[in-house]
């Protein structure tokens, strides 16, 4: 009886400390990164799901634009090819390498609208102008996205290097930081509109 007494005794000795070393908390903010990189994901498949039925509608008005619309159809297609898995998440060259194929897709994207600009009638279109506000839209829950994990990043970076969570990760979890996204090259610069 004495022996099980001290050896649960024992137990709980090197169990109190653990609820103090932010072992779950750590565990939990990595989740929030996971959760918010999901919800990344999906605003971009969104975007993915509503650029065909955008290009449809503007081959319909633009046969001649064969250019720009196959610039968009292939930037969709490198999204595609560029993922990145929750593994992946703390390389930063994978994470460069989907930034910059959604960056091409983006690029594509407003090539695209400066060709609708030339067709009164496709800018009139409600078929058009309903895709152009639910993309514009989720461009905008891209950014919020993109804010929301980044802020997830902040939250689980700091608590694997700050005291006493960094010991418990050292030791026991062995977890790597999150790569936040980063601004393009060239984004700290006003894009010139000229007429």
């Amino acid at each position: 009886m004495w022996k099980r007494f001290s050896l649960l005794l024992v137990i709980l000795t090197f169990l109190l400390p653990l609820g103090g070393c932010g072992y779950n908390q750590i565990q939990k903010n990595e989740e929030g990164v996971f959760a918010a990189w999901a919800d990344v994901e999906a605003t971009y498949q969104r975007r993915a799901d509503l650029i065909p039925n955008l290009v449809e509608t503007v081959k319909a008005y633009a046969a001649h634009e064969k250019e720009t619309l196959m610039a968009v159809t292939e930037a969709r297609a490198s999204v595609g090819k560029a993922q990145v898995s929750t593994g992946d998440l703390g390389n930063q060259a994978a994470m460069q390498q989907f930034q910059q194929a959604q960056g091409a897709l983006s690029g594509a994207l407003s090539r695209l609208l400066v060709v609708v600009e030339r067709y009164p009638d496709l800018k009139a279109n409600q078929n058009f102008l309903d895709l152009q506000h639910q993309l514009e839209g989720t461009e905008n829950r891209i950014n919020v996205a993109r804010q929301r994990y980044n802020k997830a990043v902040q939250v689980f970076n700091t608590s694997i290097r700050t005291f006493p969570n960094n010991l418990t990760n050292n030791f026991l979890l062995h977890l790597e930081r999150k790569e936040p996204f980063k601004a393009e090259g060239g984004a700290d610069k006003a894009p010139q509109v000229k007429f």
